[in-house]
This record gives C-alpha cells, structure tokens and sequence, in this order.
C-alpha cells in the first residue's frame, strides 16, 4: 500500500491532513531533526567562542555557512539523517555524522569536525530540541489559534451583549441572562487559560550524562561549563536557543515544564469543551441557527437537518488532545533513577496531541463563523417563563420586611404554568411603596437581566 493522506494510520496524517500544515514542520520527526541540527549548530560555534586554544573562533565565512544548514535545512537532509540512522541505529549519532559530512570540503570545519557533539549526552540535544519544538508550536499554532478564537467571541459577546436569553440552571428555566454576557464568561476564562499557557517557562540542560558535566570537566577543569551552558540556552536565537536554563537534572530534563505546559493546554481545552455543548444546545434549542453551504448534507436520509458537526467534531478532538496530553503531564516527570527510555517513545507523540488540539481549535473557528443569532425564538421562550420573576417580587419584599416573601412566591410559581397576571395581580397587593409597584410591574422576562450587557460590553 502506497502511504498517503486516503492510507494514512492516523486522521491527522490523512483527513485532516491539510488543517495541520503549520503544525507539520515543527513537531513531526522531520520538525525534531531540525531542532537537533539547530541544537548541535550553535554548540558547536558556541565551543569556538569559548577561548580554547584547541578549537579558535571560526571564521565570518563559516558560521554564515553553519547557520545556513540550520536555516535551509530541507526534507531531502533529514531523509539524508534517516538513511545515516540505518547503520548507526541511532538518532543523534546520526545527526551529528550528517553535520560532519557537510564538513568535508571545508578544511577549516573539517579540522574542528570532534568538537561536534562535544562532550554531550544525548538528551542533551534531545530535551533542548523538544523545547524548541514546543517553543514553535506554542507561538506559532497554538495561541494564535486560541487568540483567533478569543477575539472571535470577544466580537460575539459584545454584538450580543444587550439579547436577553432564558438561563437554564440544572436545565430549568432561571433568571436571565444576555447572550453576549454567557460568551463573555467564556471569553474571560479562556483569556486567563491562555495566559498561562503562554507563561510557562520552556526550559534545558546541557550538562552531560547525568548532570554533573563530568565529561566537560574532565576536557578542561577549570572552565566554567554551567555558566557557559546557561549562556547558549538563554540567548537569543540564532546563535543561542531562547529557553530557560535547567540548572539540575538527571540524564534527562525533568520534564516538569513540560507537564506544567500540557496541563495548561488540557485545561484551555476543558473550557472550550464546556462551550462546546453549551452551543450545541443552544442550536438544539433554537437560539443559533447555522448559515447553509451549497451542496453540503446534513444527513443521509432526513434532508431538512442542519447539524452541529463543527462543535460535535471539536468537541470530540478536544478530548483526544486532553487524554493524550494527561497522559504526557503525568507520565514524562517519571523516570527510575538517573534515566530510562519510557520518556522517548512518548515525546514523539508530543505533536500528536497537539495536532488534535489544533484541529479542535479549527473546527470551533468554523462552528463560530456559520452561527446567526435567533432572536425570535429567544424571545419567544422568555415570553413563556414569566415564573423566573418570583426572584425579583420576594427580592423586593423582603426589602420592605414583608413576611414570607419567598414562601409566597413560591406558592404561586412552583411547578405551575405561570402568566403575567398572575404576578401581577401579587404586586398588586403588596404593601410596598407604589414606585416599586410600579417598577415590578413594568418589568419582564427580556428585562430582567441585571447588569448583563454592561458585563458583556466590558470584556
């Protein structure tokens, strides 16, 4: 069987291939031997840099030409890596003897070729190249894709901000609401999820074998090889790696970051999941109509449905997204003593769950975009539940000490069938001041929504 996006094992890879594009160059195995490249580059100029009278600053020539195979590294190079791995059956080993044959006809790197991969372990280059993945990944798909939804409920919740609708506390009529205010409190939360995803520190070691630069020490014992490593991984980009220096580890980078990350991913995922169903019912309700697409069916044999597949499918993806990415929260920060292996099968699945929070993200955009306000059938429902005023009238009877203010009102509204006359043949009665009399009378299930639409305006 030829592989392609109709023979693909994974969705990701076939149906929804073309979704996840941006996604793609970073956190597939291509993306990771890219990192790898990126990481070893800038050891390596970094280790000329360093004042050793062994290995003396390179030339303006060739870290111009360095720099280049990390920019213009190209599918055909890590297919290149690929086939160097088939005989070393090792990944890094492999990636440092393709950067070595890029030497060859450069006297100048060629003479320097061991102080490739110097005094590393593997995970050296390994966990930095994972942060720099989840660094692309992070600025270039995931918050842009929240913030493009963030602002696209922003604008819903204050076109919408005044449109009162019926609340629906355990799926029973309730006090009012707008509907601009219900996407307002998705706004603020996702607002905040997003914020801490972005605030997570991506961090990296390169300190050896497990973690005490022995092997550094053992070259040159009075360098100061942390101070040197903390200096290449915080740096800036291209000559440094832009993350936050690790200072204690393992073999491996403890992962917590990592953790910390996808727990904050799962819980941006949680809210919109919650979202999710809300507008779903809101569409089953008649609240949202969807704008149709020529040619498009919604189903095989009733013609007249219009389903709510893009939130069907985001919901869906979303928890993909979250069971994988718990799975890496709590499994990654684990490894018996100075290292195993369990953690490096499942950091290659790290764009997996990523991908399936993207295409989530994706799907929603869609969902969001065909969604039209119904009016008339949020009037209609609160023209039907007059009962949810029994709030305000005991409200303001107890205000003025009337006694029994909710037991009155209950008496009157729970579990009947409730008409404006009937409440108001109460108000009627009251012993209250006639404004307030007045000012009860005069109030509806569309008016009575509090301060709503302020709350919606101001997010």
């Amino acid at each position: 069987m030829t592989l392609s996006t109709i023979s693909a094992l994974s969705p990701l890879d076939g149906r929804y291939a073309g979704r996840l594009a941006p996604l793609r160059p970073l956190m597939s195995e291509q993306g990771y031997m890219h990192r790898r490249v990126q990481v070893e580059i800038c050891w390596f100029i970094s280790l000329s840099d360093a004042g050793f009278a062994e290995f003396k600053p390179l030339s303006p020539g060739a870290r111009t030409y360095l720099l280049g195979l990390v920019k213009n590294f190209s599918e055909a190079d890590a297919l290149a890596i690929k086939e160097i791995e088939k005989t070393t059956n090792h990944d890094v080993k492999a990636v440092e003897y393709w950067i070595k044959s890029k030497f060859e006809a450069r006297p100048e790197l060629k003479a320097a070729s061991e102080f490739v991969h110097f005094a590393c372990t593997s995970e050296d280059i390994n966990n930095t190249s994972h942060a720099l993945q989840l660094k692309g990944a992070r600025e270039q798909v995931i918050l842009p894709a929240l913030d493009k939804l963030i602002d696209k409920l922003r604008e819903m919740a204050h076109a919408h901000a005044g449109v009162a609708m019926l609340s629906r506390t355990h799926g029973q009529t309730a006090s009012p609401t707008t509907v601009g205010k219900e996407i307002a409190n998705v706004v603020v939360r996702l607002a905040a999820a997003r914020e801490k995803i972005a605030g997570v520190k991506l961090m990296g070691k390169m300190n050896g074998a497990v973690g005490n630069y022995n092997a550094h020490l053992s070259a040159w014992p009075g360098f100061d090889w942390e101070a040197f490593s903390r200096k290449l991984i915080e740096s800036p980009e291209p000559l440094g790696l832009g993350l936050t220096f690790q200072p204690y580890s393992i073999q491996i980078e403890p992962h917590d970051y990592m953790a910390e990350l996808f727990d904050a991913v799962a819980r941006a995922n949680t809210i919109l999941v919650d979202w999710c169903r809300d507008v779903w019912g809101y569409v089953s309700l008649g609240y949202f109509k969807q704008r149709l697409k020529e040619g498009e069916i919604g189903s095989s044999t009733m013609p007249h449905k219009v389903n709510p597949i893009d939130f069907e499918n985001s919901e869906g993806n979303l928890g993909l997204a979250n069971a994988l990415l718990r799975h890496l929260s709590e499994k990654l920060p684990v490894s018996r003593w100075q290292r195993d292996l369990t953690d490096s099968t499942v950091l290659r699945n790290m764009g997996v769950a990523l991908g399936y929070a993207a295409l989530a993200y994706h799907a929603l955009g869609i969902g969001l975009g065909k969604l039209e306000l119904n009016e008339e059938a949020l009037a209609t429902d609160l023209d039907g539940a007059w009962e949810v005023l029994a709030e305000p009238i005991q409200t303001v009877m107890r205000r003025f000490a009337l006694q029994g203010a909710y037991e009155k009102l209950k008496e009157v509204t729970r579990g009947k069938t409730v008409r404006a006359e009937d409440l108001h043949g109460l108000i009627r009665s009251l012993e209250i001041p006639q404004a307030e009399k007045d000012r009860l009378l005069a109030l509806t299930p569309g008016t009575y929504t509090g301060k709503a639409a302020e709350l919606a305006k101001r997010v």
